[in-house]
């Protein structure tokens, strides 16, 4: 049997995430989790939830407490075991016709689609990386994009996104990123009227929750029924739904704001990093530059020898995420994940060196 993800059409390596680019002791600018654990109020909360590991997991209080941060009734909310889940399930219970990803994006998606036997065409949005929904296909039936998007950090306009909603269509928006965006700004989280909108949120960018696999989707209540049919038995477990409950409370949502106004603070301390780089003698010349503009919690660089500049960067101890597996981008894309400055600062010094090296 042919394997989708590696058929002459598909040159993109789909199922590279940012975990692969990480060893043991590496300082890590590659994976876009906030958090290396939980903080200490949210891991008693799953350590309470032990305590019921007994019985079935019950989604009921985390779907009521999804449904009332964002002001829809409970038949709009299916917790999932991640945003990979979800994908997982859109292509397991739709039969689109014509299904559309934007790139350069998160590459699980299409992935997920193919490997269910989906033909999947690709708009690849033009640098750096604004949606034009001109560019989308009028007879689309299924189209799945980011906002903001990995791995370029654009945050699109939410009324270009609204322009893509329309009777017949599933319109897909992954905002796994959102909650790195102070005030959520962009969001179509609360939107009930946008026929066929599908938002999918996770927890684990902002609350270190990588191994817990938490999440949620946003639909309509026919939509949150076909894929509830199509989701496994429990698959989401009674932590992640105790995480789920405790990360919609208010005060979890006003940490997770002050951590947005930060992660803001340290990707400007970053960018400013960068252009400095840009404009040093012998550097200039090799064009470091910032590919698009950034809301989110990583940055996309490009710069001649990328990947070179990466080996020497991992050579150094620090790993950085190769960019060239998304569709639309090539070697000379990296994706820097944003750290305190202190972190920042030793990346920009091997940085420096790593170009210099690099041609």
């Amino acid at each position: 049997m042919n394997d989708p993800l590696n058929d002459p059409v598909n040159d993109y390596d789909l199922r590279h995430h940012g975990d692969a680019e990480v060893a043991p002791g590496m300082l890590d600018f590659a994976v876009n989790v906030r958090l290396a654990a939980p903080p200490e109020w949210l891991r008693a909360v799953l350590v309470d939830a032990l305590g019921t590991l007994g019985r079935y997991p019950d989604p009921a209080a985390a779907t009521a407490a999804v449904a009332a941060r964002h002001g829809r009734p409970a038949e709009e909310v299916l917790p999932v075991a991640g945003a990979a889940e979800a994908f997982v399930l859109l292509a397991r219970a739709l039969r689109p016709r014509r299904a559309v990803c934007v790139h350069p994006s998160f590459t699980e998606p299409e992935a997920a689609l193919r490997t269910a036997g989906h033909d999947v065409e690709r708009v690849v949005l033009p640098e750096p990386y604004g949606l034009r929904p001109n560019l989308i296909p009028a007879d689309a039936d299924l189209v799945v994009l980011g906002n903001p998007t990995n791995p370029t950090g654009v945050l699109h306009d939410p009324a270009d996104l609204a322009r893509l909603a329309r009777p017949g269509r599933i319109l897909v928006v992954d905002e796994a990123f959102i909650d790195t965006v102070p005030g959520e700004r962009g969001s179509l989280a609360g939107r009930r009227d946008l026929p066929g909108l599908v938002v999918l949120r996770s927890l684990t960018k902002t609350w270190g929750l990588a191994g817990l696999r938490v999440g949620y989707l946003l639909a309509e209540p026919a939509m949150v029924r076909t894929l509830a049919r199509a989701q496994p038995l429990w698959s989401v477990s009674s932590p992640a739904l105790a995480a789920l409950v405790a990360c919609c409370s208010p005060a979890a949502l006003a940490e997770a704001e002050r951590a947005a106004v930060l992660l803001g603070e340290h990707r400007a301390h970053l960018l400013a990093g960068l252009a400095e780089l840009a404009g040093l003698a012998g550097l200039a010349e090799r064009r470091i530059e910032v590919a698009a503009p950034s809301s989110a919690s990583f940055v996309l660089v490009r710069l001649p020898g990328g990947l070179k500049v990466r080996e020497r960067l991992r050579a150094a101890g620090i790993a950085v995420r190769r960019a060239d597996t998304f569709p639309g981008l090539g070697p000379d894309h990296l994706r820097i994940a944003v750290r305190p400055q202190a972190q920042t600062d030793g990346l920009l010094t091997e940085l420096r060196r790593a170009a210099d090296h690099a041609l």
